[in-house]
């Protein structure tokens, strides 16, 4: 069943705005409240409505600041009181290459071309650093999309005097820029525009009518690509994959077929369109993306067919596999639970439209995408969706699946004794607990937007954010790192605290779901006592907001000795703890010691 928000668009996005708006909003599941600021080189009316419906779609409620009409340089470079009193926490930069000054003339030499290059980028930089002192918030920009025409042919392509020319030199310019700043993203609408069709996407009719720098029909197209860059910043990426074998990652069924009469490999060309398929799903384990089965099948038949020699997916590169006979639904419920991941974590890719359909109403959340009846389209369809839109790569993404196997590693251990605590000493765990430091700043902004269950107040931050806290003496902060005999978590626990005249309100505390019930709680609070007296702070005030994901840590400060002060009818809670009344309670990590210092970067 083709849903509104999967490509192929039609033109209901845009034509029935308020209906599909009001639709989105009257669900119950909670939004994150964001302010989205476009600066536009064109017109951007019909650009934010779609914004808002993808993002409303990804569960993010925006309000949105538009600037008039080609005014985004004058809105970036000049005092702007409105767009400062709207206090954005995104900044969409809406240009194309309708917004590009000047392009060179035959007559132009080398040098004047270079020069004119300069000078056309360096009005963007200029914009970019003053954005980012202005507002510290993250800015995406479009890259520009080739030319409607050619006037050197090929050779525009070459030729220092040719507009495609120009422009790949400036995109390069670009890109540059955003590989070395932070908190800086490209909208690739150059990509988008060839994805599209050039001449759909740039049609003349549409500036010239309306001053649209895109066809209304590529609109959505720009929308859903500007959304995922926006949901990926604040942890609304999918985390794993859920796969089917048969006539899915393989041609064939191999319990009727055998293992040996499977189409993969290179031997035939629908082989190597499984093949290539299977190629692009294990590279997502570079993101961290956790790759699982589910499928009805025996189990030796699953593994027989996943181990034949010509396979590029492998059992050593799942975290699970499902192979039975119960509902697909109900395993994907199952793997959910035992990974310590919410439903809606998974991307379910299977071929049959009716399994996909009984996975999208039983599993809440859970992305079920439409692959088509060709295998040859299995690819595009999964990555046209930006399911993993990636905006900061940090090491603990590259090393996910080893973590995982090592919590599978743990868990089996865990079972072979009845006194918990033992198994916890036996694991020999020992925790580096710091005030925030620049090399996790990624992470720890990752971390914030990813954990909505061991998440006591579910606020989001962006990497900047993260920054000013950690160089603002105002803020106690501190991230916590686990490594045991299987392996390093990474940094899985972090706290911010604001110091004000009465103490420090705890303003978020959270703790990554790989490393539940380990105590790591218990290790991060002492640490924060021990901070909290260092710096004479004798009461710590923490907060707890009640959403449809945290419940299990609705008694954590009770847990940890703070008096409850109040209960509010939604269910929040304020708690109060005297630094100088707690008791150390962490005995099973050995945390390494650390100098008593002032908050610092």
């Amino acid at each position: 069943m083709q849903d509104r928000f999967t490509p192929p668009f039609s033109g209901e996005l845009l034509a029935k705005y308020k209906k599909i708006r009001r639709e989105l909003l009257a669900g119950d599941t909670p939004f994150l409240d964001k302010r989205v600021a476009i600066l536009g080189g064109s017109t951007t009316h019909n650009v934010r409505q779609a914004l808002d419906l993808f993002l409303l779609h990804h569960g993010i409620r925006c309000a949105f600041y538009e600037s008039e009409y080609n005014q985004y340089w004058q809105d970036a470079m000049f005092p702007n009181p409105a767009l400062e009193d709207f206090h954005p926490d995104i900044i969409y930069l809406h240009t194309s290459n309708r917004n590009i000054a000047r392009y060179p003339l035959l007559s132009d030499s080398p040098e004047a071309v270079d020069a004119m290059l300069e000078e056309e980028y360096g009005r963007f930089e200029a914009m970019w650093d003053r954005l980012g002192e202005t507002y510290a918030c993250p800015v995406i920009q479009n890259n520009f999309e080739y030319p409607d025409w050619r006037l050197l042919g090929n050779r525009d392509a070459s030729d220092v005097h040719g507009r495609v020319n120009f422009i790949t030199r400036l995109n390069l310019r670009f890109a540059r820029y955003a590989g070395t700043h932070k908190n800086f993203y490209l909208n690739d609408i150059n990509y988008l525009s060839a994805s599209f069709g050039l001449e759909r996407w740039s049609d003349p009719f549409f500036w010239h009518m309306y001053k649209y720098a895109l066809s209304l029909p590529a609109i959505p197209y720009l929308a859903q690509s500007v959304a995922n860059i926006i949901k990926s910043l604040y942890g609304k990426n999918k985390k794993a994959l859920a796969l089917d074998l048969d006539n899915t990652l393989w041609g064939g069924v191999v319990g009727d077929d055998g293992p040996e009469n499977l189409q993969v490999g290179q031997e035939t060309p629908m082989g190597q369109v499984y093949s290539e398929f299977q190629s692009y799903l294990k590279a997502h384990k570079q993101l961290g993306v956790l790759l699982n089965v589910v499928s009805k099948n025996e189990p030796e038949n699953a593994l027989a067919g996943l181990s034949r020699p010509d396979m590029t997916i492998t059992p050593d590169d799942l975290i699970l596999l499902k192979a039975n006979w119960e509902p697909k639904s109900q395993n994907l419920l199952d793997m959910s639970r035992e990974l310590s991941l919410l439903p809606e974590s998974f991307v379910f890719v299977d071929d049959n439209p009716a399994e996909r359909e009984i996975v999208r109403q039983q599993v809440p959340g859970a992305a079920a995408p439409e692959l088509g009846d060709r295998p040859e389209g299995f690819i595009r369809a999964i990555d046209r969706m930006g399911y993993f839109e990636v905006t900061e790569l940090s090491a603990d993404d590259a090393a996910r699946t080893e973590m995982y196997r090592q919590n599978a590693a743990r868990s089996r251990l865990e079972s072979a004794f009845e006194d918990y605590g033992a198994y916890l000493r036996s694991l020999e765990m020992r925790g580096e607990i710091r005030p925030f430091a620049p090399l996790y700043y990624a992470r720890i902004a990752q971390l914030t937007n990813k954990s909505n269950q061991f998440n006591l107040t579910t606020r989001r931050f962006t990497r900047a954010e993260i920054q000013a806290m950690a160089e603002d003496g105002r803020f106690v902060t501190l991230y916590g790192k686990l490594w045991d005999k299987f392996g390093d978590n990474g940094v899985v626990s972090v706290v911010i605290g604001e110091r004000g005249e009465e103490g420090l309100d705890v303003r978020l505390w959270l703790m990554s779901c790989r490393v539940l019930k380990r105590d790591m709680e218990y290790a991060m609070m002492d640490c924060l006592v021990r901070r909290c007296r260092a710096l004479g702070i004798r009461t710590i005030r923490g907060y707890y907001y009640p959403t449809a994901k945290n419940g299990m840590v609705r008694d954590f400060y009770a847990k940890q000795g703070f008096t409850r002060l109040s209960e509010a009818p939604d269910g929040s809670t304020v708690w109060r703890l005297e630094t100088e009344g707690y008791e150390e309670k962490n005995h099973v990590i050995a945390v390494e010691p650390a100098e008593e210092e002032e908050n610092r970067p």
